[in-house]
């Protein structure tokens, strides 16, 4: 009987011992439940969009460290003299900065890139300048050459470091071995042409794509990369630029959301681009649309398209059904009437490499990204 008693009381005693055992672990489970039922919706809207944001919440690798900039010597009232190449940086450097610095850009508004030629007045603006803001993944051809012509101590910072670059040509590699095929075929007769050909290839064909800005995602390292230089060389107004660039990167985060949401009201099937040249290949992989080719590769101001070209060009529209072609608001407006004309197709102007004058609805970086992203999506709908 004692023994019958002792395993019953043993057994009550390991009874009390497990119920608050059992309890407290409900709580915890029904936490960790729950968080896959969080997570879910922002999974639903776009399976590559939550992950590209967290990766951003952690700091870049931009390739520049704030301990290797020595601070500017600056005198009462003295403000950072800074140059930025592009309209486009200089917008996202205004953004950082605001009036704590002063600002020159050097190309202006609606001005070609490609086709960019440094004055001896830009010379000047170098060679004053504490910091130059370039894009880099040689985009600035010509900077190079200007900054040694021009002289000066300015610190260079390429604002596209860290970005994880695409080569030339990425998702349209059958339409770029046809060119290359073609090309190789008519070598011979092409012979006094091939220094202009190969000037005009050298944009479109290899090497990393420098156009990295047209995503907010990308734009976001940019940010990183200026307000870090800002605030090495200009460490009394780092808190400013330190605040500046993250309530910027809060809109271009809402931006890179918005341009998802965009872009999933296209059915599938028509998420297909046409454009004159490689420049929404970033844009493209991002938000899930397909380059279906850059049709006439030297399609830009810096040069005619030829007559073959133009064959190339019609045949890609009527292989593709494009209802659209995506040409930069620098194109030839006759040419691109004739285009039309010939095909029967809508020409769509973007912004590629600069922003848009007054008026024209693409001002500002994040204006330029709904516009484009607005013209991109009434056209294939």
């Amino acid at each position: 009987m004692f023994s019958r008693k002792l395993i019953a009381i043993f057994f009550i005693i390991l009874s009390v011992l497990l119920l608050p055992a059992c309890g407290a672990a409900q709580p915890e489970s029904a936490t960790q439940s729950n968080q896959p039922v969080e997570a879910q919706p922002e999974a639903a809207a776009s399976t590559t969009e939550p992950a590209a944001l967290e990766e951003h919440d952690e700091a870049p690798e931009p390739g520049l460290a704030a301990m290797d900039l020595t601070p500017v010597s600056l005198a009462d009232g003295e403000k950072l003299r800074v140059v930025a190449t592009s309209n486009i940086i200089g917008d996202m450097v205004q953004n950082v900065a605001g009036d704590l610095i002063a600002l020159d850009v050097l190309m202006p508004i609606g001005s070609d890139p490609h086709a960019f030629q440094p004055t001896p007045q830009d010379a000047a603006l170098i060679a004053d300048a504490d910091l130059v803001l370039a894009n880099g993944l040689n985009f600035e051809e010509f900077l190079d050459e200007l900054i040694a012509n021009a002289g000066g101590e300015a610190v260079v910072i390429r604002v596209a470091n860290g970005i994880e670059t695409r080569e030339f040509g990425e998702g349209d590699e059958e339409h770029a071995a046809d060119e290359h095929h073609e090309e190789d075929a008519e070598h011979d007769e092409h012979d006094e042409e091939g220094d202009e050909h190969d000037e005009e290839g050298r944009h479109h064909h290899g090497g990393a794509d420098p156009h990295a800005w047209m995503t907010p995602y990308n734009a976001l390292v940019y940010v990183y990369n200026i307000e870090t230089a800002l605030s090495a060389l200009d460490p009394a107004h780092a808190e400013t630029y330190q605040a500046n660039a993250k309530a910027y990167e809060a809109q271009l985060e809402e931006l890179d959301q918005w341009v998802f949401a965009q872009i999933e009201t296209i059915s599938p099937e028509k998420r297909e681009m046409v454009t004159d040249h490689d420049a929404f290949g970033y844009y493209a992989d991002r938000y899930g649309l397909k380059i279906v080719g850059a049709v006439i590769p030297s399609y830009s101001t810096a040069a005619e398209p030829s007559a073959q070209e133009m064959a190339k060009l019609q045949e890609a529209i009527a292989e593709y059904g494009a209802p659209a072609i995506f040409v930069g608001v620098s194109v030839n407006p006759n040419l691109a009437e004739q285009v039309a004309a010939d095909t029967g197709t809508q020409l769509v102007p973007l912004y590629t490499g600069s922003l848009g004058p007054a008026g024209s609805g693409a001002e500002t970086y994040i204006d330029y990204i709904r516009y484009n992203t607005t013209s991109i999506v009434e056209a294939l709908k």
